[in-house]
């Protein structure tokens, strides 16, 4: 099987091969600072570990939203309208137009020779969706290539489940970690705990998990320390792979 490398650029943002595509995953390269988003605020604290220059040319850009800075800055949505395409939800469609194109929950489309499926995600607990907006998830297969879920911003466990039952085993799950919280919706967490985040590996059946997203921001509740602390305790340590930013990993 071809393996799958993992480059980690920093927050929710990193650069997956397979099969010799490059997918890009929520593309965030602007420097720390505080962006506002309605009547809140968000704290970047730590910049990219690789500039988009860097990075160079990607297939495709996965973007789970577009309307939350910390998975879509302004420097991003420049990469992105530079990329052949980006795949996101309608209303990421309608609000940017191309290069995005919309792929709903359960379609598929096809890059090289990666088969791109849209999953559901819930950006908070159920019944948020009116406030947290639209969210995607995807999986990445194709023939003698590792299935590989790229969560988004999914702070649900049923939908895991379902993802599972319907996509699953996975040879690597990419989790969008930190328990993030925000007065958006003060009594929950917008992102998958560290205990959550293990738990969804077992559900996946996840032999390898790479975390994004739990760092960087002010907004993240639960660290690195708290991933390590998760996955040990739950058995897992050999599945977890947290990634210093700019290092990358081969799997499986």
């Amino acid at each position: 099987m071809t393996s799958v490398e993992i480059l980690y650029v920093g927050g929710p943002t990193s650069l997956i091969t397979l099969g010799g595509v490059r997918l890009l995953t929520d593309p965030t390269f602007d420097a720390p600072g505080e962006y506002t988003v309605g009547s809140r605020s968000l704290v970047k604290t730590t910049g990219p570990a690789v500039t988009a220059a860097e990075l160079g040319p990607v297939d495709a850009v996965l973007l789970s939203h577009d309307h939350h800075p910390d998975n879509l800055d302004t420097a991003g949505r420049a990469f992105a309208r530079s990329a052949p395409l980006v795949l996101s939800t309608p209303s990421a469609q309608d609000r940017i137009g191309a290069p995005v194109r919309a792929l709903p929950t359960w379609d598929h489309t096809e890059v090289g020779g990666v088969r791109v499926t849209a999953v559901p995600a819930l950006h908070g607990p159920k019944g948020s969706e009116p406030v947290v907006g639209q969210v995607t998830g995807f999986v990445l297969s194709g023939a003698g290539l590792p299935k590989v879920y790229v969560s988004g911003d999914n702070a649900d466990l049923d939908l895991v489940r379902e993802i599972a039952d319907r996509e699953g085993p996975f040879d690597v799950a990419v989790l969008f970690a930190g328990a993030a919280r925000t007065p958006l919706v003060p009594d929950a967490p917008l992102t998958l705990t560290s205990e959550w985040a293990a738990e969804a590996a077992v559900t996946l059946g996840a032999r390898h998990v790479v975390p994004l997203h739990f760092e960087h921001w002010g907004h993240f509740t639960q660290d690195g320390a708290t991933l390590t602390k998760a996955f040990a305790e739950a058995g897992l340590t050999d599945r977890l792979h947290l990634l210093t930013p700019g290092a990358s990993v081969r799997l499986p």
